[in-house]
């Protein structure tokens, strides 16, 4: 599709066709170069890089943003790089209401951050996280999808309304740095600024994903994280296996006896019903909606290991070719994950020993509605009480972050996703759960909880975010932006 197929007016006033022509000639020019560079920049999260300060790539891409921002001159627009002692910064702008804006509306909040994840491996002979390539319509390199597009996005959408002329609530944008670190640095800010956010009756989050890029898709609830280290050591150094295996246990073993105390191996079910929720009616027929748009391309948009087996080619397969249990189980559904491992040599230096620890970098997802605090210390005594064979298993919380299920949507932001939508793409908003966490809805949830929640994204299938050959779908991320004007447009 290269055009909007209604040319009729919304009632917003905004003209569909030139916003998106506007912003399509924005990313092209502009845009599309600046995530180019942004790739460039090793700006992992504090997380991920301890030396962040010192490297100085995180003030890197947050200066080239915020002059990138002030270069656009907006009306109205003021920005501010907030930094607080021992803090990642975050970039702050504000636009005022137009004139014809009542005096007392409600504030829009546009979030988005330019921290990143680390590198991973297995990338595409000819791409790399740094190295940013723009192939039919896909930038690929780390981060530009998630979602170092937001803050670029969030002002072209702004730009589209004011070129139009179209009246407009006060805008405020908060770009933060510590995201992917799950966010430890922005409780202090948003109590820094709470009094500049104002009443905020919308929030515009760029951070999150899209069943498919047909069409507009709002998310409707956030997993909660519990991540940490898990730590089993039974020696104080290595020592040959020849003469210890059997007698001495290997730390592996116990780790994976701990690991069954939380999860049924075959199954994949956490055990403890306190990781568990009910689901919500609403989200169960949501499901069944988009499990209807999507079909089997729920499970088949992952990248499946495939091998030759007797002149046929066998496919890993998912936990469930069931398109409604599968949407249920990546959103709904608390699951472990094993992202990281110490104390296993690689393969080609292990020799005969056995080692004397094993250690596991965990990541536990929570339904939305389960409390994170909570889970963590039910995690903690559950893996490091009565350890097999006496041996030192410790667990070392890191992270951990409440999931979010959004408020009722109200008549005029449903009607504006709908009309936005079949604008830009010819068919209705759809409606997704996601599986990632995304710390602060739930916090602005919590302080705004009569406010609107836009959380979309660009992050479709096979964008791979956190992992190899991630990229940007650039004429989604064109139309997202144009929609994202098109809504504001009819806040009331």
């Amino acid at each position: 599709m290269n055009a909007p197929l209604h040319r009729e007016l919304p009632p917003s006033g905004l003209d569909p066709v030139r916003a998106l022509d506007q912003v399509t000639r924005q990313w092209d020019s502009d845009i599309l170069r600046q995530l180019t560079d942004y790739i460039a920049i090793p700006a992992k999260s504090p997380g991920f890089d301890p030396d962040w300060a010192a490297h100085g790539h995180i003030d890197t891409v947050l200066r080239n943003a915020a002059a990138w921002v002030e270069a656009q001159k907006v009306e109205g627009l003021a920005l501010e790089v907030v930094r607080l002692p021992g803090r990642t910064p975050v970039l702050f702008f504000e636009v005022a209401a137009t004139r014809a804006a009542a005096a007392d509306a409600q504030t829009v909040l546009m979030y988005g951050h330019l921290d990143k994840q680390p590198e991973f491996s297995g990338w595409r002979a000819d791409l790399g996280p740094w190295t940013p390539k723009y192939e039919d319509g896909k930038l690929y390199g780390r981060g530009a999808a998630d979602d170092g597009y937001a803050v670029y996005a969030s002002v072209a959408a702004v730009q589209a309304l004011k070129v139009q002329n179209v009246a407009h609530p006060r805008i405020v944008g908060l770009i933060e740095t510590s995201e992917e670190s799950g966010s430890r640095d922005l409780l202090p800010y948003i109590d820094a600024l709470r009094t500049r956010l104002g009443d905020v009756g919308l929030v515009i989050c760029l951070d999150s994903g899209a069943g498919n890029y047909e069409q507009l898709w709002l998310t409707t609830s956030l997993r909660g994280m519990a991540a940490g280290t898990l730590k089993v050591q039974v020696l104080t150094e290595g020592i040959h296996s020849g003469d210890a295996s059997g007698l001495v246990p290997s730390s592996f073993r116990i780790m994976r006896q701990v690991l069954d105390r939380l999860e049924d191996s075959q199954t994949g079910r956490l055990l403890p019903e306190i990781f568990h929720c009910d689901i919500p009616a609403e989200r169960l027929a949501q499901a069944r909606a988009t499990a209807a748009i999507l079909g089997d391309e729920v499970y088949k948009r992952f990248p499946w290991a495939h091998y030759d087996c007797g002149g046929a080619t066998a496919f890993a397969l998912p936990t469930t070719t069931d398109p409604v249990q599968a949407l249920i189980n990546r959103t709904w559904t608390p699951t472990l994950s094993v992202t990281g491992a110490e104390g296993l040599p690689a393969l080609q230096d292990a020799g005969n020993v056995l080692r004397p620890y094993t250690a596991f970098k965990l990541s536990l997802r929570l339904p939305p509605l389960v409390d994170a605090a909570q889970a963590v210390q039910r995690l903690k005594a559950l893996l490091e009480d009565n350890a097999p064979y006496q041996a030192h298993v410790t667990f070392e919380p890191f992270s951990a972050a409440t999931g979010w299920n959004a408020p009722d949507t109200v008549p005029w932001f449903e009607q504006a996703l709908h009309r936005a939508s079949r604008a830009h793409f010819d068919a209705p908003c759809g409606y997704i759960g996601q599986g990632g966490t995304i710390p602060l809805m739930n916090m602005l949830s919590e302080g705004f909880p009569k406010a609107q929640m836009m959380v979309c994204g660009v992050l479709g299938p096979r964008s791979n975010a956190h992992g190899p050959n991630e990229f940007l779908h650039v004429p989604y991320a064109k139309r997202l932006t144009a929609a994202v004007a098109e809504v504001m447009a009819a806040m009331p």
